[in-house]
């Protein structure tokens, strides 16, 4: 199970829930998460993608503790079981 799986795995459910998974690039902040998840209803969560087992690393970590500060969401996920529980959380209903 590769990360390139799982973040193609990721966008097609954020679509399917008619938002938006967008790739986050930002050349002077450093350790950003990979995507933002756009959902109906102006929902924002952030999404570091991972392979399996692999950890955040040090400044992944503080910039997801900034977003969590701010009052985001921001999340690691690294199994296809993440993204059904977060497909579950912002729907309501099993996946």
């Amino acid at each position: 199970m590769q990360e390139s799986r799982l973040e193609r795995r990721l966008e097609r459910e954020v679509k399917r829930l008619g938002g938006i998974a967008a790739k986050w690039v930002s050349p002077g902040l450093a350790g950003v998460p990979d995507r933002i998840l756009l959902f109906p209803g102006g929902r924002i969560i952030f999404v570091e993608m991972k392979a399996p087992g692999k950890p955040l690393r040090v400044l992944q970590a503080k910039r997801r503790q900034q977003l969590t500060n701010l009052g985001f969401k921001a999340i690691k996920i690294d199994s296809d079981q993440q993204i059904d529980d977060l497909i579950r959380e912002v729907t309501g209903n099993e996946v």
